[in-house]
């Protein structure tokens, strides 16, 4: 994609000049090893900027074709792939998921409160393909740490990687758990996207691997991204980090609990890129969060959606696709707040809802956060994220690899540096 100035596409360089100390400053407090920030607006490239090391002891720099772990940015990539089957006439939105997975027909659910998770109720409505896409069919994550049902994940080794050989085993294992919640009642996190990565397979007829690469990243020419780092781009693998001490994915989803109240500033390594699990192919494909990529990967993925569903001449979806993604599609326009989740990282979700593979901002002045009506967004674990905002015509994408992404609130103080440095 064409790189001009700021200026260009209406943004300051003086007031960026900001965001670039901003970012050095992630590296200078220990807060990051390395980081990087890619702004795109009006089509084209206004901004990159990078800082610190991929590699703490090393001369690897944090550069601009780092490859990174994306973690949970990979279920916006997934949910594109399910709509793109669905706008060849794969299924409807409001299919019951055991259409097409059987195993999740009499997956019951779990009573709540005190209850065991033994005490269950069976489904009031079927888990849809829509629940999937919305974080609202009643599965969680085992990292929670909260309820007898991440619990009982943790037991069974339902994570990926995790126990099951394969995607379609790994499925079927947790179909065999009680569900959180009645499908439709609640948002939460989960393995969700993992299961509609699954769907995908079963629509397509090939693995989701090789959906990706064939419908995804070889049209948008995304050339260095996949489910693990092929030797050619090993030497530009980065490491995980996470704070010395203070703070753990159980944090995420809890407003109670607050990393930076006990976070001991350092980093402590947590997957070096020697010996990591990345360097050799899955035996599962994670639609939730199983991608690695670059930072100029994903904006073309950015660019894409930005676009309406094309880039450069390919066409994954259509406009009236994309646009209908952008909706908030949880019950009767609630934010995600309204429907269970106060908080999620560092983020407060009041006035702000989600679509199919994204949240969506409703009410920014509800959200506490200068941004536009309809912008929307996504991170993942090790702190990364992208927004895309339409009525600005920009997107903003940001590498680095801290897990877990609730450590500081990295992300809000991006945005204020971002929008500030808009001038017409």
């Amino acid at each position: 994609m064409e790189h001009v100035t700021p200026e260009d596409v209406g943004l300051s360089s003086e007031r960026l000049a900001r965001l670039s100390t901003w970012l050095d400053e992630q590296i200078s407090s220990n807060r990051l090893s390395g980081a990087s920030v890619l702004i795109g607006r009006r089509g084209k490239v206004a901004y990159m900027s990078t800082a610190g090391l991929a590699v703490q002891g090393t001369d690897q720099a944090f550069s601009a074709d780092t490859v990174v772990r994306i973690f949970s940015m990979t279920k916006a990539i997934t949910t594109v792939a399910a709509m793109m089957l669905y706008e060849r006439g794969s299924f409807q939105l409001d299919d019951p998921v055991s259409m097409y997975i059987p195993a999740f027909a009499d997956t019951p659910v779990w009573r709540g409160g005190d209850h065991s998770l033994e005490d269950t109720v069976p489904q009031a409505t079927p888990m849809t393909v829509r629940h999937l896409m919305t974080h609202t069919s009643g599965l969680t994550y085992a990292f929670m740490r909260s309820t007898p049902v991440d619990k009982a994940y943790r037991a069974k080794g339902i994570d990926l990687p995790g126990a099951a050989s394969n995607l379609e085993a790994f499925v079927d294992l947790l179909a065999g758990v009680p569900l959180l919640s009645q499908p439709g009642s609640q948002w939460n996190y989960s393995l969700s996207t993992d299961v509609l990565g699954r769907l995908v397979e079963i629509w397509s007829g090939c693995s989701l691997g090789q959906f990706f690469a064939a419908e995804i990243f070889e049209p948008l020419g995304m050339q260095e991204t996949g489910f693990h780092v092929v030797p050619e781009l090993r030497e530009r693998f980065a490491a995980l980090y996470a704070p010395l001490t203070g703070a753990d994915m159980s944090n995420v989803g809890n407003k109670s609990k607050s990393a930076q109240d006990t976070v001991e500033v350092g980093l402590s390594l947590q997957d070096g890129p020697e010996g990591s699990r990345y360097l050799e192919p899955p035996a599962s494909f994670s639609g939730g969060g199983g991608l690695t990529s670059t930072i100029g990967d994903y904006a073309r993925f950015c660019q894409m959606l930005l676009n309406k569903g094309e880039l450069d001449g390919a066409r994954l979806l259509s406009r009236k696709t994309v646009e209908y993604m952008r909706l908030n599609h949880l019950p009767d326009n609630k934010d995600m707040a309204a429907m269970g989740q106060p908080v999620w990282s560092e983020t407060s979700y009041d006035g702000i809802g989600f679509g199919l593979g994204f949240a969506v901002v409703l009410d920014p002045v509800k959200a506490h956060i200068v941004t536009s009506v309809g912008e929307h967004h996504w991170g993942g674990a090790a702190s990364t994220f992208f927004w895309i905002d339409p009525e600005e015509d920009m997107y903003v994408v940001f590498y680095t690899q801290l897990i877990p992404s609730s450590t500081y609130p990295i992300r809000r103080e991006l945005r204020t540096r971002v929008y500030q440095a808009l001038i017409d």
